[in-house]
């Protein structure tokens, strides 16, 4: 007996920037079991203009209007903007697709509202090498999880925690150790730069004994994260160096790409992975 086939998940994207837009692209070129049905972008004009190179345009909305119009709400915002696409989307009982995972730190009440109205916050993978092996040991007990990320000056130029310390990264000639301390602080620090120790925390031991090391180095031209993991199950030193994306250096290539498998994820009838 031949069963009908199933409508396909729709999705809504808030934030149109590098990331928003790699991602609409690709949904609109075709994903299957998936299809693009809004975005959000503050420069409003912008993104419609954007929207007419398309091979089907959708609407574009503000932020809170995304939640009625999609399955899934990919949020690619500002973390200052996190909530207005956060709280709605799991006030609906929606799939929020988080890539501020810092603000996950921040905003705690949200895991109760999802689970108040029936939504889910997922995270994808983004620049966090082995976050499969990271949620398994922590299944046991793990005794480290700490992570060194070195990146070029320019990508952590303007983050609050260098303002409020005075910490000027302009003209480096050599590595400079701006940041030393817990995965909580580091986010409230450095919002736009390292989300990837937000997910590592929250696989594992939480942002409170998740620590990290933040270097700018004039020597690399990519985003070098080192994480290493000990526990009762297995011990593990996990390295990855992010093309940092041409329209933000502060964010990673491989970040789009990774929201992009998370969404075919959702839609496949094979999942890899935790």
């Amino acid at each position: 007996m031949m069963t009908e086939p199933s409508a396909p998940i729709t999705v809504a994207i808030g934030g149109f920037g590098a990331i928003g837009q790699t991602v609409a692209r690709r949904l609109d070129a075709g994903l299957p079991g998936l299809r693009l049905t809004a975005v959000s972008a503050r420069d409003h004009a912008r993104a419609q203009s954007a929207m007419a190179g398309f091979r089907t345009p959708v609407p574009v909305v503000a932020l809170g209007d995304l939640a009625g119009l999609a399955d899934v709400v990919v949020e690619c915002v500002p973390a200052a903007a996190f909530p207005l696409v956060a709280e709605p989307a799991l006030r609906a009982g929606k799939t929020l697709m988080v890539i501020s995972v810092g603000a996950l730190l921040t905003h705690t009440h949200l895991t109760a509202l999802a689970q108040a109205h029936g939504g889910r916050i997922t995270v994808p993978t983004g620049a966090l090498l082995g976050l499969d092996a990271v949620q398994a040991a922590a299944q046991g007990e793990i005794t480290l999880s700490r992570m060194v990320t070195r990146k070029p000056p320019g990508g952590l130029a303007g983050a609050p925690y260098l303002l409020e310390h005075g910490i000027d990264v302009s003209g480096l000639t050599a590595p400079l150790l701006v940041f030393a301390g817990t995965a909580r602080e580091a986010v409230r620090g450095f919002p736009a730069n390292v989300n990837v120790v937000a997910a590592l925390s929250l696989a594992g031991i939480g942002p409170d004994r998740t620590t990290i090391e933040i270097w700018a180095d004039p020597a690399v031209d990519r985003n070098h994260h080192t994480i290493t993991v000990e526990s009762d199950s297995a011990g593990f030193t996990m390295s990855i160096s992010n093309i940092p994306s041409a329209e933000n250096p502060k964010t990673g290539k491989i970040t789009a790409l990774s929201i992009i498998a998370a969404l075919k994820k959702l839609a496949s009838p094979l999942q890899i992975g935790t």
